[in-house]
């Protein structure tokens, strides 16, 4: 059993307030703020120490953008950044309860968190450069680092915020990567991804679907999320028809929005009218991905998505449920 036991407690007893998070038996704490509360952060012991930092926010577009940062007085950082930094407009302070985190730790963290941060490319970072390496640290206290991030890639979702979750990506000669087949006509790298100590376990088999017109795609419901795994062939175009009821348009127009945002994480695929995914994109529902992958209004997830077997996703989710 993977459980885990996190507290939360609403300082000022509401969901938009102050909000402290734990887990038990974890020695990291981490509080969300909100920028106008900045004055009354500075008057809490947390904030005073040796920690690391995220600030969430809009980039000049309107989409979400985050910046990592750490502190020896992660309060003196903050100030700074209300200078400086208009984007953000909430924060989540990552420290210690036992006071153990060095300068040489948070370095670390910040280090590998911008990492793991692009590596998922779920929010995009404006820190410009990573950090060249971090601090170096002991064999044990790198390992103990490692723990430390797997409990702030846990909690950082529960606090409303989704910049580390989902599967992180290595380099394809890695020991254990996907292995994808890349076109000679694709000029973007294909991200290859591997499963973690976070969202791994409970990740369901890989469901694919093909199209007669060559589309060739897998996903996967990782920790909750119905996923599109990069290598996926889609449509380079959804194509419009004159015959569409007006309901059925309005779908089409949202879907076609939706078409253009995965386009903006694929490349040419083996085809002229058809694009290759470079990374994992999430979807609310297999519906929705599936409308993408067939490249009209609407499609029915639950039967269109199938594993090697043959079984459905609607089969497989009975067949959980029936195990429950």
């Amino acid at each position: 059993m993977n459980g885990k036991q996190v507290r939360l407690f609403l300082v000022d007893g509401t969901v938009g307030g102050l909000m402290t998070a734990e887990i038990l038996n974890w020695t990291g704490h981490m509080l969300r703020a909100r920028r106008k509360d900045l004055a009354r952060i500075k008057n809490r012991e947390e904030a005073q120490r040796t920690g690391v930092y995220v600030l969430f926010g809009a980039d000049e577009e309107g989409e979400p953008a985050a910046y990592i940062g750490e502190g020896d007085s992660v309060v003196k950082r903050l100030d700074s950044h209300n200078a400086q930094k208009d984007f953000w407009e909430d924060v989540v302070i990552i420290t210690s309860k036992d006071m153990n985190l060095t300068k040489a730790h948070v370095r670390y963290l910040e280090s590998e968190l911008i990492k793991l941060a692009k590596s998922i490319g779920r929010i995009s970072l404006i820190n410009g450069n990573a950090p060249t390496g971090g601090a170096a640290l002991p064999e044990a206290d790198e390992s103990d680092m490692h723990y430390f991030i797997s409990q702030i890639r846990i909690l950082m979702p529960v606090l409303g915020f989704d910049i580390f979750r989902g599967r992180t990506t290595q380099d394809n000669t890695a020991p254990g990567t996907t292995t994808t087949t890349t076109p000679e006509e694709t000029t973007a790298p294909i991200t290859h991804l591997v499963a973690d100590e976070v969202s791994g376990s409970s990740d369901s088999p890989v469901f694919s679907m093909k199209t007669r017109v060559g589309a060739d795609a897998q996903a996967q419901l990782i920790d909750g999320e119905f996923t599109l795994l990069a290598g996926s062939v889609i449509p380079a175009v959804m194509k419009d028809s004159p015959k569409m009821s007006e309901s059925t348009r309005k779908q089409f127009i949202l879907r076609q929005a939706q078409h253009a945002k995965v386009l903006e994480v694929s490349a040419p695929g083996p085809k002229p009218d058809l694009a290759q995914l470079t990374k994992d994109v999430v979807f609310t529902s297999p519906s929705a991905a599936g409308s993408i992958v067939y490249g009209r209004a609407s499609a029915n997830g639950r039967t269109v998505w199938k594993t090697k077997t043959g079984q459905t996703l609607g089969d497989w989710e009975q067949g959980q449920t029936a195990d429950a």
